[in-house]
């Protein structure tokens, strides 16, 4: 087997960024990852968000809402945007890997905000050792989207996104055996609501928000003519913040996410020893609607064993939802410290990290930074950061 094809398989399945195990099915904590194609759709693009923790669905409106919740552009201040976010990603374990993600957005009236992204990452640098020369080549994936956003009352909004999803993971090298191979495509869209009210507390101006984002609903991605097609990974996230103004310029928000992917778990099967046929003893069967199976996704687990021998579905669907948590310090709109936490179970990637993050504008430019601290040492996240140029435009 060629070691680049070895190599783009390792890149290629899982939608956690850990290094996982590809199981079907687990016992306790054993490693079981939901499996998806393009899994850097999920990969969270700003120094904004990723400074708390990855939270994202109903933190302030900002011109990379279209990652997060395009619902929220519709209660942004300025009348267009543009932003530009850089992160070398996985760097302990490849040095050429970079994301690179351009949103922006436009007020169209009042009431209708439209809205695009671009995002683009490079796998870094493979070489084909089957061949004397040592053929290079670089896997890249790349996304476009356009949105539209709706204010539907003073308090409440949703947005719709489109996108275009382009995956080349082999240069056009053949699979093992002499398959060819191909890029993966695929069309997707998300669908974001949001929802935020004043209040007062204590006689403090204060501010609570909702948010929810439904991303990735698409075409599965296959990269061979004969392999079974991989979803792409349809995530459901959703989100709460609190925003409370201390005094004058000074003010704290709290926020927290959480996620779970859409995607059919993998079942576990069993030998048959007589027939050598293969059948099911837990989960369920993948169906081939793409809408059933994100309601599947909800109770199609294995579920955990236990020790008396059965299994518990609710626990191992609980351990499928990753939690972000983060805070913010703002000093009027001119700076912002920020801080957070990422929670995933071990069964599901392990990923858990402490993430920092600085912020700060002057006039209509800002600067964001953010650093990832993984709670594991070994972790391949480890030394990741953000940085964020954003421009802003208009009243």
């Amino acid at each position: 087997m060629k070691k680049i094809w070895i190599i783009a398989l390792l890149i290629l399945s899982g939608n956690t960024l850990a290094g996982q195990i590809t199981g079907s099915g687990i016992t306790g904590n054993a490693p079981s990852p939901i499996q998806t194609s393009v899994s850097f759709l999920l990969i969270a693009p700003d120094a904004t968000s990723t400074g708390m923790g990855d939270a994202g669905a109903a933190t302030a409106p900002g011109i990379n809402s279209q990652h997060w919740n395009p619902g929220k552009y519709a209660f942004i201040e300025r009348a267009g945007g543009i932003a530009l976010s850089y992160t070398p990603w996985l760097t302990n374990l490849i040095p050429d890997i970079h994301h690179v993600y351009l949103a922006g957005y436009y007020r169209a009236g009042e009431k209708n905000t439209i809205s695009s992204s671009f995002r683009y990452f490079s796998r870094g640098t493979l070489i084909d050792g089957s061949v004397p020369s040592g053929e290079a080549y670089h896997p890249i994936e790349l996304s476009v989207d356009a949105g539209y956003t709706r204010q539907f009352t003073g308090h409440f909004s949703g947005g719709v996104v489109l996108r275009y999803i382009y995956s080349d993971l082999s240069g056009g090298q053949p699979a093992p055996y002499g398959e060819e191979t191909k890029p993966g495509t695929s069309v997707a869209g998300d669908i974001g609501l949001y929802y935020q009210d004043e209040i007062k507390i204590g006689g403090k101006d204060a501010l609570w928000a909702a948010g929810l984002n439904l991303s990735n609903i698409g075409t599965p991605v296959a990269y061979t003519e004969n392999t079974e097609k991989t979803p792409i990974p349809t995530n459901l996230r959703i989100g709460g913040r609190f925003l409370y103004h201390i005094h004058d310029n000074h003010s704290i928000s709290l926020q927290v996410d959480a996620n779970k992917l859409l995607v059919p778990t993998p079942p576990i099967y069993a030998m048959d020893s007589a027939t050598g046929d293969k059948y099911l003893v837990a989960g369920k069967e993948s169906p081939e609607s793409l809408l059933f199976g994100m309601f599947q996704s909800f109770y199609d687990a294995p579920g955990v064993l236990k020790e008396d021998g059965t299994r518990s579905v609710f626990t191992e669907e609980i351990h499928e939802i990753s939690l972000g948590i983060g805070a913010e310090y703002s000093y009027g709109d001119r700076f912002a410290v920020r801080t957070g936490y990422f929670h995933e179970h071990d069964s599901k990637g392990v990923r858990r990290y402490i993430t920092v993050g600085l912020g700060a504008r002057f006039s209509f430019l800002g600067l964001d930074l953010s650093y990832l601290l993984p709670t594991d040492e070994n972790s391949p996240l480890k030394n990741t950061f953000r940085i964020t140029l954003s421009a802003g435009f208009g009243k």
